[in-house]
């Protein structure tokens, strides 16, 4: 398990409230838009805590068995196989569950019993009946802005964590990360944070996301490569949030005020 603390600026108390999490032994739900910085956070916490981490990225393909388990078959013989979140329990670790909400319904019930006080694993395959260790903790995220009501957490679900709410940090934050991650000048960044500012207050239809602290890294990493900020932003930030010409356009109309 790596020893160094992944790098994460804090903007309010979330560290506190992780920490004090862990500690009275509660799941966690972290709350925020794409790529704010919740898997980086957890990322952190996990090192800090000195907890291995086994992170899950949920699809609507995940099934109960890729949690739980499941028999194979290996030369010949039929073996148990633990899964992702059986494993987290045995060794007492942080299981993330990255966006909860596109997993199937059936798929989330298997973790209740381990995010309220009973803090169990039934594996019923096994016949077995596993007791989360006190180091053991859950984390879900996902991003209630982005969700349909019918791609949403049951609140019979929801009310067994203690919530924890995430967005993009402030300019002057932002602009520390970016330079950090990215090795990029302190005014290219501020450019970047500048312009990212700008399209979070945009209302724009047809436009599903904006820009994250991802995306701004990402134009910074191009820049720090060769890249001219104009191109990087086009590519790194511009690009990937939608395929529509007219509304790329209007972006990088946008983008002119902000980058000659």
């Amino acid at each position: 398990m790596k020893t160094d603390i992944p790098y994460y600026r804090e903007v309010r108390n979330e560290k506190d409230v992780f920490r004090a999490a862990w500690q009275s032994r509660r799941a966690v739900m972290l709350k925020g838009p794409t790529g704010c910085g919740k898997t980086r956070f957890v990322e952190a916490m996990a090192a800090e805590l000195k907890r291995p981490l086994i992170t899950v990225s949920c699809n609507e393909d995940l099934t109960a068995a890729d949690l739980l388990g499941r028999y194979l078959l290996k030369g010949g013989d039929t073996q148990w196989m633990d899964g992702t979140l059986t494993r987290a329990v045995r060794m007492g670790g942080i299981c993330y569950l990255d966006e909860i909400v596109e997993a199937r319904a059936d798929t989330t019930v298997a973790i209740h019993a381990l995010t309220d006080h009973r803090r169990e694993l039934f594996i019923d395959r096994l016949g077995e009946q596993l007791s989360a260790p006190p180091e053991f903790m859950m984390v879900v995220s996902y991003n209630p802005g982005y969700q349909s009501i019918l791609k949403d957490l049951k609140p019979s679900t929801r009310q067994r964590m203690i919530s924890i709410e995430l967005g993009f940090p402030p300019a002057d934050i932002e602009i520390d990360v970016v330079i950090k991650e990215s090795g990029v000048d302190e005014a290219s960044a501020q450019d970047l944070v500048r312009l990212a500012s700008a399209i979070r207050e945009l209302d724009i239809p047809g436009l599903p996301e904006v820009s994250s602290t991802r995306t701004v890294i990402a134009a910074a990493d191009l820049i720090k490569a060769g890249l001219s900020l104009r191109e990087a932003v086009r590519a790194g930030m511009i690009g990937p949030l939608c395929d529509d010409p007219l509304i790329d356009r209007s972006l990088m109309q946008l983008v002119s005020t902000y980058i000659s």
